[in-house]
Parts: C-alpha cells; sequence; structure tokens
C-alpha cells in the first residue's frame, strides 16, 4: 500500500507559485484545496503541470440548497486534473430524510462526473459523529468518506473507545485520510510530537493503518493522506499576544515526515 502525502494550501502564505514551489521542494505528491477562481484557473492549472503534482478538491455546500452548491462546485472542479474530491457535506441540524435525499443526489452527481467524492467527517455536517455516518451507510451504502477523525474525538469528547463497531464499518468506505491528530476537547492538539499527546497519536495511527490495510484488501494500490493541521483557530495561540505555539509548515512537516518513518512499508 503506497500512501501520497498531499498539501493542503489551508494556512500558507505567499504567492501561489511560492507556495507550490515550497510544496514541491518538500516531496509532496499533491496539492489540496478548493478550486482556484476562474481568472486564476490557468495559472493554477500550469503549476500543477509545472511541478507534476496531483490535485484534490475541496468543495464546501452552503446556503439554502446544499445540493445545488454540492452540483456546481464539483462542475468546477472537473475541469482539471483530479485525484479525487473532498466534500464538506449538508448540516449536522439538517434532517434526517433531507440528509439522504442531498447524499442521493450526491451519488448521481460523483457517478457523472467520474471522479471519487469522500464526504468529510468533519464537525457541523452530516457526517459529524461515527453513529450518523453509519445511519447514512445504511441508507446509501455506497457513500465514500474523507476521514478526518480528529472532529470525531472532538465531537465525542474520547478516543471513540466506545465506537468501535462504527469506526469498522465506516472505515470500509473510506477513500482519503486527513492526518490530523485530535483530542477529547478539540481537533488539533497543539504538537502531535508532544509526548503528553503520545496516547492520540498512537489511536489516530491504528486508525490510519487499519483504514491502509482495508483498502489494500480492497485491491487498491495507494492511498492519500493531507497532514491537515490548521492555521490559528484550530492552531492555539497565547493568550494576549495571539502568537501560535507552534510553526503550521513544521506542523504539517513533522506529520508528514512521522508517518515516513512510521510506516516505511507505506513508500
Amino acid at each position: 500500500m503506497k500512501a501520497k502525502m498531499i498539501k493542503a494550501l489551508w494556512g500558507m502564505n505567499g504567492t501561489l507559485e511560492e507556495q507550490v514551489d515550497l510544496i514541491s521542494k518538500a516531496g509532496y505528491a499533491g496539492i489540496e484545496a478548493a478550486p482556484p477562481s476562474a481568472e486564476d484557473a490557468d495559472r493554477f492549472k500550469l503549476l500543477l503541470d509545472e511541478y507534476q503534482l496531483e490535485y484534490i478538491a475541496m468543495v464546501f455546500t452552503g446556503g439554502e440548497d446544499h445540493g445545488a452548491t454540492f452540483e456546481e462546485q464539483v462542475k468546477r472542479s472537473v475541469e482539471f486534473r483530479l485525484q479525487l474530491i473532498n466534500a464538506h457535506s449538508a448540516k449536522d441540524s439538517m434532517p434526517f430524510d433531507k440528509q439522504v435525499e442531498f447524499f442521493s443526489k450526491a451519488l448521481e452527481i460523483e457517478q457523472q462526473a467520474g471522479i471519487p467524492i469522500g464526504h468529510e467527517t468533519h464537525r457541523g455536517r452530516a457526517l459529524f459523529t461515527p453513529w450518523s455516518a453509519v445511519r447514512l451507510l445504511e441508507e446509501l451504502p455506497e457513500l465514500k468518506f474523507t476521514a478526518d477523525l480528529s472532529h470525531w474525538c472532538c465531537v465525542c469528547e474520547s478516543l471513540l473507545e466506545d465506537q468501535t463497531a462504527n469506526l469498522a464499518r465506516v472505515f470500509d468506505n473510506v477513500i482519503h485520510i486527513h492526518a490530523r491528530v485530535g483530542y477529547a476537547q478539540g481537533p488539533q492538539v497543539p504538537h502531535p510530537a508532544a509526548p503528553e499527546y503520545s496516547r492520540e497519536l498512537e489511536a489516530h495511527e491504528a486508525w490510519w493503518q487499519h483504514i491502509c490495510r482495508l483498502r489494500k484488501a480492497n485491491g487498491f494500490e495507494a492511498i492519500t493522506f493531507t497532514p491537515e493541521f490548521g492555521p490559528p483557530g484550530y492552531l492555539q495561540t497565547l493568550p494576549f499576544t495571539n502568537q501560535p505555539v507552534a510553526d503550521l509548515w513544521e506542523l504539517c512537516l513533522w506529520m508528514t515526515r512521522h508517518i515516513e518513518r512510521r510506516f516505511p512499508e507505506w513508500h
């Protein structure tokens, strides 16, 4: 099983050219970001081609018609050479029948687009808990997921010790992993290398390894990982100064190198 390490543009500084150059020099296989604006689309395509980087598009549903915003953004995304699409889909407050309606339509759009779409396990979205994801799978077993399990740790205020059965059901449908480490009180530890968060890191590693084994058993040769640590708001800051407690680029790079060291069989 090969792990392809992808870098999110979220929280990066500098021009797009500077960001892409830095990502390429760090050895990442690709970029994850929302589709660029129409005026930047050609520039973005040229940079992906020049640096031979893969692309994972991010889409975010919203407004009064989540289905319409999903369809519009997927259409924009498929203008690019894509590895897959990662979607922040629907809302946690949406009635269940409306969620089923949304995801049924999403599966049709995915089939028409011809690109795998992973719906992210994210707070505030329909997939905000393990049991809500499983409930949807019972109705729509073809749904695919992006596993960002840090959110579930936060929502469930635990390392999901009582969710073994639900996790097992969800893991079989995961096509992409956000390798951020969460804890019971938040979606992002201050630094995954800190010894006080070793239990959290080990739990996430075990989940990722389980997903990779299932993906290999299902006949796939690779899976994508995005070490998606976020900027302040996610990244803790010191009181009164708003000074981040760690460097965001270094956080993501540490997670990338740790996965490469921890699981050499994936490379």
